[in-house]
């Protein structure tokens, strides 16, 4: 059971102090030196003995590859076919997530009766349906689809029915008193409340989405980022495969960031990103 802590209103000041900045370096400029300092470290290891460089080229050698890689029209491909992927699955699971925890949340019958289907089918990963993805569509994106739609439904459908379950009991009563419709409820009470909620399942599905998609055309042979990194490791070429699988990391990173500015901007009437302090 979660401990809810009351603060105690803070007596007021007749002058009110100014906010102290911490000094330090700003964050951009902490995560640069980080990325500068893990770069050095990997440019020294093959060059120390540390680790052979036919296994783990030099940084500088791997950055030239993934810069050549910027300019054919191959890779492109391949990032628009695992974006695709991408898209479509994580679109997929936030309709059925969605849908489903508005349906299964507003009815204290349904979530009696599929809590424990939920829990059985929710720890299932999703890499075990690879044989089933085979089976039933073979190396098509369709294989790659099944695998990011069960990983990032879960992800939304278990926040939204925590969002649903978060709703005022009182609200809800005030709204069946003055005859508000079921779609009313929804829109006016349900959803205002369950929408950080699905924000937050959102953010977590696009990451897992990603990730699944490069699983799928690594182990499947989907076509896409994954697919291009097993061809240049099957083909030796060592640095390229390094190359890929930095392209795979900077969609990753930039993903998560779209996802927060638009989190951002869609609740920017919450309290939790009003509250939101620059440090």
């Amino acid at each position: 059971m979660t401990e809810v802590v009351q603060e105690r209103p803070r007596a007021k000041s007749l002058s009110r102090s100014p906010r102290v900045k911490s000094k330090g370096l700003p964050k951009p400029v902490l995560g640069l030196i980080g990325v500068l300092v893990f770069l050095a470290l990997w440019e020294l290891m093959p060059v120390l003995g540390i680790v052979k460089a036919k296994y783990l080229p030099p940084a500088s050698e791997v950055l030239t590859a993934l810069v050549a890689d910027l300019g054919m029209t191959a890779f492109w491909v391949a990032v628009g076919e695992t974006m695709t992927a991408w898209a479509l699955g994580l679109a997929i699971a936030v309709v059925l997530g969605l849908v489903l925890g508005l349906v299964i949340g507003m009815s204290p019958f349904l979530r009696r009766f599929t809590n424990s289907t939920i829990e059985f089918l929710r720890p299932i990963p999703s890499v075990a349906l690879i044989p089933l993805a085979v089976l039933l569509f073979g190396m098509k994106i369709e294989s790659s689809l099944l695998l990011i739609v069960y990983a990032c439904f879960w992800q939304v459908l278990i926040q939204v029915l925590y969002g649903v379950a978060d709703v005022d009991n009182v609200a809800m009563q005030t709204a069946r008193s003055y005859g508000f419709s079921y779609w009313q409820r929804v829109r006016d009470v349900v959803f205002p409340t369950m929408l950080p909620y699905l924000m937050t399942g959102i953010r977590l599905a696009a990451s897992v989405a990603l990730i699944l998609a490069i699983t799928a055309e690594l182990l499947i042979g989907s076509p896409g980022l994954g697919n291009e990194i097993t061809l240049a490791q099957s083909g030796g070429a060592i640095a390229g495969m390094y190359a890929l699988i930095l392209a795979t990391g900077f969609l990753g990173v930039g993903i998560n960031g779209v996802t927060r500015v638009v989190e951002k901007r869609v609740l920017s009437w919450h309290p939790s990103i009003r509250g939101e302090v620059t440090p």
